[in-house]
């Protein structure tokens, strides 16, 4: 069954992303109040699977995602239709990149992530 476990939102740009026990999102603009909202912009939000963060030996949140589930191969979304009722409407528009910032949570992190980034979603 796909559960969302964490929802984070940035409310300014360049710094982690706070734990919201819940937010509303705008269409095509992203997160209400969000640092990173952009009208028209495909990477509104991103979603990472707790799977891999798990496998990673991270902590929620910690590289930034919007939202954390829980039972969805998010990575796997890509010109896909969602099953989970929150995300039906949602357009899944690409994989994310790898950041440059996350060398500073661990050497070589770039390189484990590639490819389990997680999706941005519109």
């Amino acid at each position: 069954m796909a559960t969302v476990l964490h929802l984070f939102r940035a409310n300014q740009r360049r710094l982690a992303n706070g734990r919201d026990a819940r937010f509303r999102a705008l269409e095509d603009s992203g997160l209400e109040a969000a640092a990173h909202a952009r009208t028209g912009s495909p990477r509104q939000v991103l979603l990472m699977d707790s799977e891999t963060l798990e496998l990673m030996e991270l902590q929620p949140g910690i590289i930034r995602e919007n939202i954390t589930t829980r039972g969805i191969n998010v990575n796997g979304l890509i010109a896909a239709s969602a099953s989970a009722q929150e995300m039906r409407n949602w357009k899944f528009a690409s994989r994310a990149r790898p950041a440059t910032y996350w060398k500073k949570i661990r050497p070589g992190l770039r390189r484990e992530l590639r490819g389990r980034r997680g999706c941005y979603a519109a």
